[in-house]
């Protein structure tokens, strides 16, 4: 097997402080959709709708397990953890989080993103375009509970909704 180059760590976001010291660690929304929309035509292109979907929910997931990670880790009470991730996505200019209901395991969860960072904003269409989402959400559900989700996006900015919202369902080891 090939060694993987790009196989992800944190350390490939590098160091900001040393390598952005006049622009920061912000930027313009528009620039992280032009990466994101870019690179799933160039998927969607090559692979197919439902293979991009596959990848774009995976790197998702993968995304939101790190995050987890390295942002969430070490909170074991369900609401605190619900307070701690809205902080956290709200202060990094992410989205809004809202629990809209929760079973008391946690098996079942119904959520919505405000002002979300991939779809605010654009214009509607008769899709849900979430995916990436889909798996953040499942990444970081998972690493906190320790048990698998599924996550889909039943509302969306994009089909008329104005905000996006999400089942996360614990699904069977």
């Amino acid at each position: 097997m090939q060694e993987r180059k790009y196989a992800f760590s944190w350390g490939l976001l590098g160091n900001l402080d040393v390598g952005r010291p006049n622009l920061g660690n912000f930027t313009r929304v528009e620039i992280y959709r032009l990466m994101q929309f870019t690179l799933r035509d160039i998927v969607e292109s090559k692979f197919g709708t439902e293979e991009a979907d596959k990848v774009f929910y995976e790197a998702g997931k993968l995304a939101g397990s790190v995050f987890y990670g390295h942002f969430l880790a070490g909170t074991e009470n369900v609401g605190d953890f619900v307070k701690k991730l809205q902080r956290v996505l709200k202060e990094m200019k992410i989205g809004v989080l809202r629990v809209e209901a929760m079973t008391d395991g946690a098996e079942k969860i119904t959520l919505t993103v405000d002002e979300d960072l991939d779809c605010s904003g654009l214009p509607e269409v008769d899709y849900e375009t979430c995916v990436y989402d889909e798996g953040f959400l499942a990444g970081i559900l998972e690493n906190f509970t320790g048990k698998p989700y599924l996550v889909k996006e039943i509302d969306c900015w994009c089909t008329g909704d104005r905000t996006c919202r999400f089942t996360a369902d614990m699904t069977a080891d």
